[in-house]
Formats: structure tokens, sequence, C-alpha cells
């Protein structure tokens, strides 16, 4: 499954852009979600599992979870998850799910800097193709960072940057959100970088299978 956004923003589809209203932000995605019966794969992303597979299961927050694959499968893993997402449609269609497949899940309607998580947290955050708004004091990417607890993981995956000219017939402006490079530059002495990579990308439906590359950054939050 390839997740929606997060925060004040939407990932290329085109959603609205900062100056909008919250409402109009939530109202873009649940009309989105309500167009289809499965929006994406309702597979769990396939870097979460290869990077999670490892780790003993703690506290993970799973940022702009969408309809919950990732969620749903963590909590069958023994994950404690929190998952977050601005679209209610979304939410209530992944809590369903979780009723349905007998796993517990605190689902949280908002977006990441609103949600205004408890610092350091979750042993593990993970954002998987966030959208999230750009902005002069880099909130959405310092919170991301101030929820990983100490010895913690940060997991952010994205799809390779489109050129200037992909980008600019799709609608969108890349100066907009937030990048894994955004992200990268915050990570100091107190962060270990583990995975910085590129990697092949096999899905076979839903809306973002025409992507075929993933791009990992994993990094530990030292101690």
């Amino acid at each position: 499954m390839e997740q929606t956004n997060s925060d004040s923003a939407g990932s290329p589809g085109r959603a609205p852009s900062a100056p909008l209203r919250r409402d109009a932000i939530q109202d873009f995605w649940d009309q989105r979600y309500a167009a289809s019966d499965e929006l994406w794969s309702g597979q769990p992303n396939a870097a979460l599992v290869h990077e999670v597979r490892g780790l003993v299961p703690g506290r993970i927050l799973d940022v702009g979870c969408g309809e919950g694959a990732d969620a749903l499968w963590l909590a069958e893993q023994g994950w404690d998850v929190t998952a977050l997402d601005v679209s209610r449609v979304a939410l209530d269609r992944a809590a369903r799910q979780a009723e349905r497949r007998g796993v517990t899940v605190t689902w949280l309607h908002s977006g990441l800097v609103e949600a205004a998580l408890p610092a350091a947290s979750f042993d593990v955050v993970s954002a998987q193709y966030p959208a999230l708004l750009r902005t002069g004091d880099n909130a959405a990417e310092r919170a991301l960072l101030n929820a990983v607890a100490p010895g913690g993981v940060l997991l952010a995956v994205h799809h390779p940057l489109p050129t200037a000219a992909q980008a600019s017939a799709r609608g969108i402006d890349l100066d907009e959100y937030v990048g894994l490079a955004d992200i990268r530059a915050l990570l100091d002495g107190n962060w270990r970088i583990e995975v910085n990579e590129v990697r092949p990308r096999h899905v076979a439906a839903g809306a973002g299978a025409h992507h075929t590359e993933d791009v990992v950054l994993r990094a530990r939050r030292l101690r």
C-alpha cells in the first residue's frame, strides 16, 4: 500500500497547498478516498516490512496511514501502533479493517504537526511516501524527528523525485513539499544514518503501482 498525506499537504494528485484551510485539505483527501473502495494496494509497504522485521516490537507511529495496511500489519506483528491521517474517510475504512482482523490500533484524525505528539515517545516513526508541506521553520521534519525516542528509528520512504518537466506536467511544485534531503539535513550528531539508498519497488495494484523505485532513509536516534 502506498500511504497518503500526513500534514497540510497532499501527494501528487494534486492536493491543496499551504494557504488553504485545513478543512479544504481534509475535504480533498476525503473525496479522493470516497471515490474508490480501495485507493491503495491493501498490502503493507515492502520497505517498511523489510526494515522492521529485525526490530523488537514496541511503540510505532505510522504517519499518513491512509487505509491502514501498514498499521494493521504492524499490529499483527505485535507492535503498539498509533496511526494518523487527515482523512476521516480513510481512517474509518482502516478502523473497520482493524475490527474485522481483531487488532487494536490508535487512530488519530490529524496532520503530523497539528497532532502535537509527545516528544521522544515512539521506538519507530514510519513515514511512507508522505506529502508534508515545507515551512520556514521545518515544522514537519522536526515533528518527525522529535517523536523518535532515544535509541529509536526514523524510517522515511519516498519515490525518486520527478524531473522538473514531469512535476510541472502534473501540476506539482516540488518546492512546496518536504523531501528526504530536507530530513537528512536535520540529522545532526545525535543521529546515525543506517540506510540511505534506492531500491526496486514492485507493487501490482493501487494508485501508486506505476512507481518502480523506493528511496529509503533509516536513521537511529542515539541514546
